[in-house]
């Protein structure tokens, strides 16, 4: 049988995949390098740069001074921590929503939310976008629902799929608010106007909108004002600087999957120290405009940079920048150059987390980079892709 796992493990990499993992050890002190030679990270999800900022690691300290560094049960037995009510609540009132649950991570919060769902709804149908990640894929096809899968941002293709299905029927449409791997946005409003129309619940990922979207960070419903999505998936673990994730939405929905739901029941709950960080990094993040501000002139200094040396990228939104390096062996050596000739570690992108054919570079540029840092990585990118050979637009 071993044999069997040996095969699939050289199948990756004859084919460019296999996965490489860069072991790091962050510096608070030095924010975005890693490692006694500082190698400067340039793909982070840690958006605004909290995971290292100074209120959100005091806030911990004090926390795991007072409490402990851990809950010791699950959030049945003993681990509901004063900080799990204050926070989900908190979370429910940022996102206009009756109730929100906190869950270890977000990849759980999706898996457990959907699959909980739609499995106790007899004969619901799901529409999901095609690029939806992998949590939202796998929650669905867990609840063995009827789903239909339609096109990218197509608002068209769903409603086409949402007058096929009967009018009876229970529906949820699922999709997200921002696409990491594009950059782009959902047609939000279109697809909740689809929603009343045909009568679908809809449930809404803004992981990579929370802290970065918003006057106050809520993501794109409250940039847009937007607030019939029925639920909200959010996460602690990218722009909030800690780890976790969360869902908002009706009371009742949310309390029977916080009965039901056996990633939610049988794990140890998340810490008091790291929650009482994250209520530290949400309260800066919704009254950090100038942190989304300036990350929002950093990105767009970096992209005028990329379209003046015509080097390939997505013009998607202002946190995320998709450099396109098409080819595994490309992708590879362009970030191999950059690791070992300027010390800055960006992960290559292939397939399946994007087509092949598409490989990339997602780029990140956090508030604590400055204009001389952005000049300096794209000196060295520019280097890189020509080493490599890659052509330019």
């Amino acid at each position: 049988m071993l044999r069997t796992f040996a095969d699939g493990i050289s199948r990756l990499r004859a084919e460019g995949r296999y996965r490489h993992f860069f072991p790091t050890a962050h510096s608070a002190a030095h924010p975005g390098r890693t490692g006694r030679d500082e190698v400067e990270v340039w793909c982070s999800n840690d958006y605004l740069g909290l995971s290292q900022h100074p209120e959100l690691i005091r806030a911990q300290v004090a926390s795991t001074v007072r409490h402990g560094t851990g809950m010791g049960g699950s959030r049945n037995i003993g681990g509901t921590s004063t900080t799990h009510v204050d926070l989900e609540e908190r979370l429910a009132r940022w996102h206009g929503k009756e109730r929100a649950l906190i869950f270890s991570s977000g990849y759980t919060a999706n898996f457990e939310t959907l699959s909980v769902l739609l499995a106790a709804v007899p004969d619901l149908v799901v529409f999901s976008d095609a690029a939806n990640h992998r949590s939202l894929i796998e929650g669905i096809r867990r609840s063995g629902r009827e789903r239909h899968v339609f096109r990218h941002n197509d608002v068209d293709a769903l409603e086409t799929a949402l007058r096929e299905c009967p009018p009876e029927a229970p529906k949820l449409i699922v999709f997200e608010s921002v696409y990491s791997m594009d950059a782009d946005l959902a047609p939000l409003t279109e697809i909740c106007d689809l929603a009343d129309r045909y009568d679908a619940l809809t449930y809404l990922d803004e992981t990579h909108a929370i802290g970065v979207k918003g006057p106050t960070g809520a993501g794109v419903t409250e940039e847009l004002g937007e607030d019939r999505p029925t639920f909200i998936q959010g996460v602690f673990g990218k722009a909030l600087g800690t780890v976790g994730g969360y869902v908002a939405g009706p009371d009742v929905a949310l309390d029977y999957v916080r009965s039901h739901a056996p990633g939610f029941i049988f794990t140890t709950s998340l810490p008091q120290s790291s929650l009482d960080a994250t209520a530290a990094g949400l309260h800066l993040v919704q009254a950090g405009s100038d942190l989304r501000a300036t990350v929002a002139a950093r990105s767009k200094l970096l992209k005028d940079e990329l379209r003046r040396r015509r080097i390939s990228f997505i013009d998607g939104e202002d946190h995320i920048i998709p450099v396109l390096v098409p080819g595994n062996e490309a992708v590879r050596g362009v970030a191999d150059r950059l690791l070992v000739g300027h010390r800055i570690y960006v992960q290559p992108i292939n397939f399946p987390s994007v087509a092949a054919g598409s490989e990339r570079l997602r780029v990140t540029v956090p508030p604590y980079r400055t204009e001389e840092d952005v000049i300096r990585f794209v000196d060295a990118l520019d280097e890189s892709l020509a080493l490599e050979n890659v052509r330019r637009v």
